[in-house]
């Protein structure tokens, strides 16, 4: 079965930081295009940043403070997060785009809260 299973969320303090891990499983992922999101309640989902075999990108609200990486030899993608806010609490997904132009594996999520 191929899935996707985030973790690494948790409560954290402004200014802390989390690291989020997305493991991938039923098939290699290296050639994939994984990205993040977060859903914040009562939010739309937000597009967060992507990593593809050669390149990264961020969205504006989380350059110079989120990170992306993959290593492929473990099938998994990480979601370095620093200089957390409280407006960053939300559910964190992970995502990927198989064999197709739009993200179509997801993951649960997994729960970043962020207090003042």
């Amino acid at each position: 079965q191929v899935q996707l299973v985030e973790s690494g969320g948790g409560l954290v303090q402004a200014g802390g930081s989390l690291r989020l891990s997305c493991a991938a499983s039923g098939r290699t992922f290296s050639s994939y295009t994984m990205g993040w999101f977060r859903q914040a309640p009562g939010k739309e989902r937000e597009f967060l940043t992507r990593i593809s075999w050669t390149s990264t990108y961020y969205a504006d609200s989380v350059k110079g403070r989120f990170t992306i990486s993959r290593d492929n030899a473990k099938n998994t993608v990480y979601l370095q997060m620093n200089s957390l806010k409280p407006e960053d609490t939300a559910v964190y997904y992970c995502a990927a785009k198989i064999s197709s132009n739009t993200y179509n594996l997801w993951g649960q999520g997994t729960q970043v809260t962020v207090s003042s």
